[in-house]
């Protein structure tokens, strides 16, 4: 009786050849398989015709030999590079980092290497390079950690060809984007002090056109305007404990502050510093809370309150978004994840001050 194709053959036996001393192949493999290279390809890429135990087969024959299948025999059978490519801006920043740390994790779990580009300017020539260098380099999709709206705008002007995913922006429609809820973030934190007592809450925020700042301080300010309180100047910071001292040596002069929300930990760390110099007491005169709960907040004098930033899952669920659309998998309506963030209570915030 003739067989059918070689998908649906059973072993043909396996190979007397000695493998000791030499790297093994496919070839390798579907010789002591007793199947064909093309049934080998399938299986490295799950292909759905192949059978149970024939895919079961080439899987022991694989581990027999101790073979490990190379990028390039997988790109074969596929069509691509298994290569991701990501583009980032900032990247020494703790969110960023934690960020590129994720994707390049679950890269590697779904069997992808990653090509990452770190740029110091948002100028669209610089991006337009930094796509057409990864598209060069064969990146089946582009990763964006895009955290400034002038950088959207700049991957929105280039029209990619390349599947992309964006990070922390809000580019048009059809973009897949990612981001954690920072204006829920901040309705929390505000609503937490404001449910503590304190009349108003004021406010340092981060780098204006930066899309998570811009977003916190919107989420802040509607937020005091929904519960009738005043809604102080909010004072601009540029992320780093630096500006947040700054800024805290005014706000420690002023004898109506009572709390203070901080766009990020590091601005944070400057402001309690600012406070403890000028002798005023976190949080028996002014509460703080931060964002992003980075390692260090816990062990900050005190140990800051702030909203906490799944980095780890903004990662993993770009690159898994990435994956499924490279796949053909997506859910059409699914082109924006939301992360959600928690509020972790800790020692810096507290009743304000009686009378």
């Amino acid at each position: 009786m003739t067989r059918g194709s070689a998908d649906d053959s059973a072993p043909r036996g396996r190979s007397r050849r000695n493998f000791a001393g030499s790297r093994p192949v496919m070839d390798d493999v579907a010789r002591l398989a007793g199947v064909s290279k093309q049934t080998v390809s399938r299986v490295l890429n799950d292909h759905p015709s192949v059978r149970a135990e024939t895919r079961e087969t080439v899987l022991s024959a694989m581990r027999t030999l101790g073979y490990r299948p190379s990028r390039s025999a997988r790109s074969l059978a596929s069509g691509r590079t298994r290569m991701v490519g990501v583009i980032s801006f900032d990247a020494a920043r703790y969110g960023p980092a934690s960020i590129l740390t994720a994707i390049n994790t679950a890269a590697q779990e779904a069997g992808y290497l990653l090509s990452s580009i770190a740029l110091d300017t948002a100028e669209p020539d610089t991006v337009v390079e930094a796509v057409n260098r990864l598209s060069a380099e064969g990146a089946d999709g582009v990763i964006a950690i895009a955290p400034q709206l002038w950088v959207g705008k700049a991957l929105a002007d280039t029209r990619l060809d390349t599947p992309l995913v964006v990070l922390e922006n809000g580019l048009d429609a059809d973009t897949h984007q990612v981001t954690g809820d920072s204006r829920a973030g901040a309705r929390k934190a505000v609503g937490y002090l404001l449910g503590l007592g304190h009349r108003t809450v004021w406010h340092i925020a981060g780098p204006t056109g930066w899309t998570s700042a811009d977003h916190r301080l919107g989420s802040w300010q509607s937020c005091l305007e929904a519960a009738g309180a005043a809604v102080p100047t909010p004072l601009i910071g540029d992320w780093s404990a630096d500006s947040g001292y700054e800024l805290g040596r005014l706000l420690a002069r002023r004898t109506d502050v009572t709390a203070v929300f901080a766009s990020n930990d590091q601005m944070a760390l400057g402001l309690l510093h600012a406070l403890h110099e000028a002798g005023r007491s976190v949080p028996g005169d002014i509460s703080v809370v931060g964002y992003d709960d980075i390692p260090e907040a816990a062990h900050f004098l005190p140990p800051l309150t702030t909203v906490r930033t799944d980095f780890a899952e903004i990662g993993t669920r770009s690159l898994r978004l990435l994956l499924d659309r490279l796949d053909g998998t997506e859910e059409p309506s699914r082109t924006r994840s939301l992360v959600p963030v928690d509020l972790v209570v800790r020692a810096s915030s507290g009743p304000p001050p009686a009378g």
